[in-house]
Parts: C-alpha cells; structure tokens; sequence
C-alpha cells in the first residue's frame, strides 16, 4: 500500500526583494520501494520562490516598500501577540519606512479609506479596546474594521467575525473627521449577531456610562494609492496594519495556525497561479523548514514516528536531504537525489538513512523513491 504526502515549507535563506511574492506549492507521490520493507515514500507542499514564476507574474498591488511590510507579517501569529521581538521590530522598521513615504496625502478626504479592512498587526493588543484585550490575539477569529465617513451616519465599527456557522461581534461608533489624517470617534452601540438567532444579542458594556472612555480617535499615518493597505496609530498607543486584499499566502499561513480551511486556501494559491499563467517552475536550492504536512499514517513506523514533527528539508545541486528531530539530542536523517522527470516534476530516490544521537549514528536500510510535484 502506497502513502501520499501533502506538505508546506518555507526557505529560511533570504530571497531577494524581487523574488519575495512568488511561490509554488509541492505534491509528493511515492512510488514503488525497492529496498525498503516499511517506507513508501515521504514529501511535501514547498512554497518556492522561482525566478521563472517572478518573470510571469502579474503587477503587484503593493509597492516594494508595502511588499516589505507584508512580507514581515508572513508568519505572525495573533495579530501580534504572539510574535517574537525580532518580528515586531522588522514590522516596526516597515511601517515607520513608509510613514516617511508619500501615500494618500489626505486620508480622511479620500474614497480609498472607506469600506471593510481587515486588521492584520497590532502593536498592543492587550492594552486598547475591548475588542483588542478579548479577541485580537486569537487566530480562529477574523478581526475587521469598518469605516463609512461619507453618509448621514458617519460610522467606524470594529467586528469580530467568530465564523461563518456563528456569527460576529459589531461595535459601532459615531465618527467625525477632525484633519486630513484624523477621524474621532464614540463608541455608542454593539451587538452579537449570532446565525440562528432571530435577533441581536446586546454587547453588555454601557457606553453612555464610560463618558471619556467610550472616545478616542484614529489618525491613519499612511494609505497606500491602489487603498489597499492602511497604517493607523490610535489615541492610546496602538498601531494598527490593516488590508483590503490580502495576500494568498497570508491566508495560507493563517489558515495553518488555525488549522482550519488549509487545503482550500493551498487550491486557492495553485488555481490562482494556473490561472496567471505562471510558467515551469524550479525546485530552488535553500534549506526548508516544514511547517504543515498531511502526512497519514503509513506502513513506516519511522515516518508514523515523525509524523507531525516538523523537520527540514535541504536542496542543493540534485541532493535533497530530510532531518526531522525526534528528540533533543536525537534525529533522523536521510539523504537522496533528485533528476527533473517533466514540467514541474522530480523523480526523487532516498537511499541513505540513519538514526543520529551525538557523535553516533545508527544506519537504517531503506530506499525509498516518489514523485515530487511542484504546484
């Protein structure tokens, strides 16, 4: 019986700023074992960052300073609560680039700023509104804010959406434009919309009774011509990044915290890139690191024993290497080679394994050989 074997990585070598948006996604199928007993194969889903799709790829919407500020969101989690000093620090050396740059040069006046952004970073997402201390930081929620300026109602509304199946949390406030970077605002009204009620339930804080607590106001630092990125820092403090498109392999990425929706947004990257057009694609040399396999249980107990363990994968000149870290101290290592079989396929043979603790390693006698896939 043969195993197939979903996977995402991501290369921890820098790429250059021009090969920073595009990416492929990798399908292994194994083939028939020659040697070994109990492995059928292994592989995965490999973001790769190919030359070849940068030559064919689409204008992006984002600048080359913008790019840069999406690419040091890749990867964070809760919005920010839960990224390491060094990714704040590389988000807050992006946006204070472009605050310095000239975007929309009167936000508040523009149409751009008006509609639905969804908040993707915040610099204090324990210390700012309800909202923020109760739901920013968790990934399974989407966190949104509306901004309509241009009507008989002026409103800035901050929405939880919990999911599809439950509903969301909207909290409104009355707006105003001070400048041409300001809006103020009050908060006055919020409630639950839940699927299978009937009806609103009441958000139970009493606004009118908070007085200067319920107002604030939002100075929006940089909007980005195309309206599709926004940067705004708050009256206590926060910063906020939020987007009207975001990028595939954010939503990729947030689907992977989640643990949710992970093979439909891996359809979405592949059907967007077949639908571009990209052309043949590479395996590109570098070190990955797995963070997401479908790796099913097989007939080896050496792949059932790293299942979910998140090793590494090494490329360089037609060898290709797997370390997985069993335990500290202790890995297993296997070692092969690859030859390009057809458009954006790799004929793969895995013949040299062992079990390494220290200075000592322990030879295991297996071959394996798959189909790698490059989506």
């Amino acid at each position: 019986m043969a195993s197939r074997v979903h996977g995402l990585q991501f290369n921890t070598v820098t790429p250059s700023p021009a090969l920073l948006a595009p990416q492929s996604l990798g399908r292994c199928s194994p083939t028939k074992s020659v040697k070994c007993r109990r492995s059928r194969g292994r592989g995965g889903l490999v973001p790769c960052r190919s030359s070849l799709v940068g030559e064919q790829q689409e204008a992006s919407p984002f600048t080359d300073p913008e790019a840069q500020l999406i690419e040091a969101l890749i990867g964070i989690q809760g919005r920010g609560r839960s990224a390491t000093p060094q990714q704040v620090q590389d988000v807050e050396r992006a946006v204070a680039v472009l605050e310095t740059l000239t975007g929309v040069s009167d936000p508040t006046s523009s149409d751009l700023i008006e509609g639905r952004w969804q908040l993707m970073f915040t610099t204090r997402p324990g210390t700012a509104s309800p909202i923020q201390r109760t739901f920013v930081g968790v990934d399974v929620f989407s966190v949104f804010q509306e901004i309509y300026l241009r009507s008989n109602d002026p409103r800035v509304s901050n929405i939880v959406v919990f999911s599809e199946a439950i509903g969301e949390l909207k909290v409104e406030a009355a707006a105003s434009i001070s400048d041409g970077k300001r809006i103020l605002f009050r908060f006055d009204r919020a409630a639950f919309s839940i699927k299978f009620l009937p009806f609103k339930v009441p958000y139970p804080v009493p606004f009118r009774l908070l007085g200067d607590e319920a107002k604030g106001w939002l100075d929006t630092t940089y909007l980005s011509e195309s309206g599709n990125l926004r940067i705004s820092r708050g009256n206590k403090g926060t910063t906020f990044v939020l987007q009207k498109l975001t990028e595939p392999r954010q939503l990729l990425l947030s689907a992977i915290s989640t643990g949710k929706g992970i093979e439909k947004a891996i359809d979405e990257i592949t059907s967007s890139s077949k639908n571009k057009g990209d052309g043949e694609l590479e395996l590109v040399e570098g070190e990955w690191n797995m963070i997401w396999s479908s790796q099913m249980e097989t007939d080896s107990w050496i792949e059932n024993a790293a299942n979910g363990l998140m090793g590494r994968q090494i490329v360089k000149s037609g060898q290709l290497k797997f370390v997985v870290n069993i335990l500290p101290g202790l890995r297993f290592s296997m070692n092969g080679s690859f030859v390009k079989s057809g458009t954006n396929a790799y004929d793969v043979t895995m013949d040299d394994a062992a079990i390494i603790g220290g200075p000592f390693g322990y030879p295991v006698e297996m071959e394996t050989k798959f189909k790698l896939e490059l989506l």
